[in-house]
């Protein structure tokens, strides 16, 4: 058991890699969309590559004004960007980054824990769709629920399959009992867990549920300010917490190549390779209509998770 100040201190770090990582993520998607797209303003605001364009941007949302629309659910509008952006910081508590107990709690029951979590935050889209009283808003929402439906449950099966395989449902127990032979093993429920976790982020081409050239910002048109600024720094957390899981479960999380013991630091590499796929894919492939996207998850990603399923208990059976 751990005292109460080791409890302590370990949220209290957790919470510092929440306010920072993501937006170096943020940061680094600046950068890199500058690059590939020739975009100036992010290269040269502030000087030395764009430094301060961060700065700025924070600073702009600061001084925007918060507008509540007259005929919105005041209560249930100001709540949810906090709703979508809490469930991330919970959840980077328990993803175990090195080994000997670096984690912020490790939880037997770890994996259902994190799924389960991770889930609350679509609700944030969904409330501010449904409170903004605004028709593009609640369409925005409509497809959002629509969307978490179709990719939750590819999304769970992967997972399932390297529970099946570790034979436990702890992620530390995961990390215990990985070796490197299954990254080949398992990369295609790697692909259909990180495909999924893209959606329920709402994340090009996965951006049906937000469409700015459709229906404005879909269930973020009505926010202004910091609250709008929230729904951001959501999306950066999720990217953070989506390619962390996937590293820890897919791609063996503190373990290395060759050897080469650089415990923490692999997590984190691991992490910002994955992230740098995001944004990539951001910059690359145009949106999925909503038929695309559902056809999608239904058609392709839900054999190909239960086609993992089946593979895993076969691997299973045949080396027990």
């Amino acid at each position: 058991m751990i005292s109460a100040l080791e409890a302590l201190l370990r949220c209290l770090a957790a919470l510092l890699v929440f306010l920072t990582l993501p937006l170096i993520i943020g940061q680094t998607e600046h950068k890199v969309m500058a690059h590939m797209q020739g975009r100036l303003g992010p290269m040269y605001a502030g000087g030395f590559h764009g430094w301060a364009q961060l700065i700025a941007d924070g600073v702009k949302f600061a001084q925007k004004e918060d507008i509540v629309p007259s005929g919105a659910d005041r209560r249930v509008f100001q709540l949810a960007p906090a709703v979508a952006l809490l469930p991330y910081l919970i959840v980077l508590i328990a993803i175990p980054v090195g080994p000997g107990g670096f984690v912020g709690q490790s939880l037997d029951a770890g994996l259902f824990f994190v799924l389960a979590v991770m889930g609350v935050g679509v609700l944030g889209s969904l409330m501010a769709g449904w409170a903004s009283a605004n028709k593009f808003s609640l369409l925005g929402g409509i497809r959002t629920a629509a969307q978490l439906l179709a990719y939750e449950l590819p999304m769970l099966l992967a997972a399932a399959s390297v529970a099946m395989a570790a034979g436990t449902v702890s992620l530390p127990g995961i990390l215990g009992a990985f070796h490197w032979w299954w990254v080949p093993w398992q990369i295609v429920g790697g692909f259909v867990f990180f495909t999924a976790g893209l959606a329920e982020l709402q994340r090009p081409p996965f951006d049906m549920p937000v469409a700015d050239s459709e229906i404005i910002f879909g269930a973020y048109t009505e926010y202004t300010g910091l609250r709008f600024a929230l729904f951001l720094l959501s999306e950066y957390g999720g990217i953070l917490v989506l390619c962390a899981l996937t590293s820890v479960l897919f791609l063996g999380g503190w373990h290395g190549p060759l050897q080469a013991d650089l415990g923490w630091l692999w997590t984190l590499l691991k992490t910002f390779a994955l992230a740098f796929v995001v944004i990539w894919l951001r910059v690359t492939y145009p949106r999925l209509r909503e038929d695309q996207l559902m056809r999608f998850a239904w058609i392709v990603l839900i054999p190909l998770a239960l086609a993992q399923l089946a593979l895993t208990g076969i691997v299973k059976v045949a080396i027990s």
